[in-house]
């Protein structure tokens, strides 16, 4: 009973607590701190995946016990919200008080993201489970706002914007992070992944019909690399939606 209930208690947030005291016996660790933790935790889940990511192999590649490491976070989701802040400080923001057109920021933006979840694909499993209130995190999240702001759409529109475009964007990216992710686990380059599986499933007889067709559609595309294709089709989806963007400004300014 008491362990359903906490389970059901809302996620808090490691950036809501001060959770950096030491919790069990024992003086604190030579030659560790948060910052070093974290940055093994990033190297680890970028190397390994998330889900052979556990607090003993830390421990392990940290040469220390797990509950040293406990000293500087109270939990594994502590751990894992730290590490996704970490990596979303990587990305490049642009300056809205900047004398630059919008649409080369939302482009600027876009392009960060989608490089972020495809060099970390752990991160699209995290983005939205925690908070993510720490100060990278934030930073984005009010670059975007400020950039979108700058469209010139009503308030009651931003939020449905910045859906448009940065749900887009993340759903590009994780896929794009697991087709990279398969090749890796395969020994193969994405280029090699991509015939292989190519040509399994058209082997398949009842892909037939709609592999053909998608042939056609990726011989008009162009490309001879799977990343030439990739970059292509983002970059006209996105081109997709700031004409959208655009058209709704106009829309808008003749209601």
């Amino acid at each position: 009973m008491a362990k359903a209930a906490r389970e059901s208690q809302p996620r808090t947030s490691v950036w809501l607590e001060s959770k950096a005291h030491r919790r069990r016996g024992g003086g604190q660790p030579s030659g560790l701190d948060r910052a070093r933790i974290t940055e093994v935790t990033v190297r680890l889940l970028d190397a390994e995946g998330l889900a052979k990511f556990s607090m003993r192999r830390l421990a392990g590649e940290l040469s220390v016990t797990a509950m040293s490491v406990y000293w500087y976070v109270d939990t594994k989701d502590d751990l894992l919200e730290l590490a996704l802040d970490e990596v979303m400080g990587e990305m490049r923001l642009p300056d809205p008080d900047a004398d630059e057109d919008w649409r080369d920021q939302v482009r600027a933006l876009a392009w960060e993201y989608r490089t972020l979840l495809v060099r970390h694909p752990w991160v699209s499993a995290l983005v939205g489970v925690f908070l993510n209130i720490g100060p990278n995190n934030l930073a984005f999240s009010r670059a975007v706002q400020r950039v979108v702001r700058r469209t010139g759409l009503p308030a009651k529109r931003l939020t449905s914007t910045i859906s448009a475009v940065f749900q887009f964007v993340y759903g590009y990216g994780t896929l794009e992070g697991h087709l990279s992710a398969r090749a890796k686990a395969g020994g193969m380059t994405v280029d090699e992944y991509f015939q292989q599986a190519l040509s399994t499933v058209t082997a398949a007889p009842q892909a037939a019909d709609v592999m053909q067709e998608s042939q056609e559609i990726m011989a008009a595309r162009g490309g001879d690399t799977v990343a030439e294709m990739l970059e292509r089709d983002f970059e006209f989806a996105l081109e997709l939606l700031i004409a959208g963007i655009e058209a709704m400004v106009a829309r808008e300014s003749e209601a």
